[in-house]
């Protein structure tokens, strides 16, 4: 699967590129400078999730034993992943893609951010990431980067007064209501990595997908 690992990572780069570029040229437009954009950027579940999984499928897409692209490539740190970005295309999908109207590379960068980047790794996930081994257990430990996402999201809200997205905005909604909000989507994250570690364990692991290719095509009837 390193080729598709290849092609994931170089489109999801060129999608954060892009929308980089974008918020760069947002920022600068309304007179607040390219550091702003930046910023704004940076704020982003999106974005941080895409590159993520940019990062992973780099991971993937090199022989390196360096450390930390061994620990990308781990089932556990993979199969997080893919539940993070699948809530990034679910949530987008049903809850903010009707608030706004991109056109021109605005929308082309949604479309990749959204549903492309999400659907390719979730692909790739299924194809190459052997994940039997996954437990009930690890849930927990896969609430950290959504729950540590939240907390930098409602401190950058205070210093800055800016918030992501419209459903965690204490500005607008106050923290309760926020709050909840958020144990909503938290509850949701529950939901898909607990779908995925039931199917990791049942799918086929990449060998029994090499080993089924390999075999004679009347063994196969």
């Amino acid at each position: 699967m390193r080729p598709l690992a290849v092609a994931g990572a170089a489109l999801g780069w060129a999608a954060l590129a892009l929308q980089l570029w974008l918020s760069i040229g947002l920022a600068i437009g309304n007179h607040r400078g390219a550091a702003w954009g930046v910023f704004m950027y940076l704020g982003y579940f999106t974005i941080l999730t895409n590159l993520l999984v940019a990062l992973a499928l780099t991971a993937a897409a090199t022989r390196s034993e360096a450390a930390a692209w061994r620990f990308l490539r781990g089932p556990g740190v993979a199969s997080a992943i893919a539940a993070n970005i699948a809530i990034v295309g679910l949530v987008y999908f049903f809850v903010l893609r009707h608030i706004w109207a991109p056109r021109g590379l605005a929308w082309l960068a949604d479309v990749l951010l959204h549903y492309a980047m999400p659907l390719l790794y979730l692909a790739w996930w299924w194809l190459a990431v052997p994940a039997r081994g996954l437990s009930w257990r690890d849930i927990p430990r896969w609430w950290a980067y959504p729950l540590g996402y939240l907390a930098y999201a409602l401190v950058r809200g205070e210093i800055a007064g800016v918030y992501p997205y419209p459903f965690i905005d204490v500005g607008a909604l106050g923290y309760e209501r926020a709050l909840i909000n958020a144990v909503g989507v938290a509850l949701g994250f529950s939901v898909m990595a607990a779908l995925l570690i039931a199917i990791g364990r049942l799918k086929p692991t990449p060998q029994d997908v090499a080993e089924q290719g390999r075999r004679h095509p009347l063994e196969k009837m």
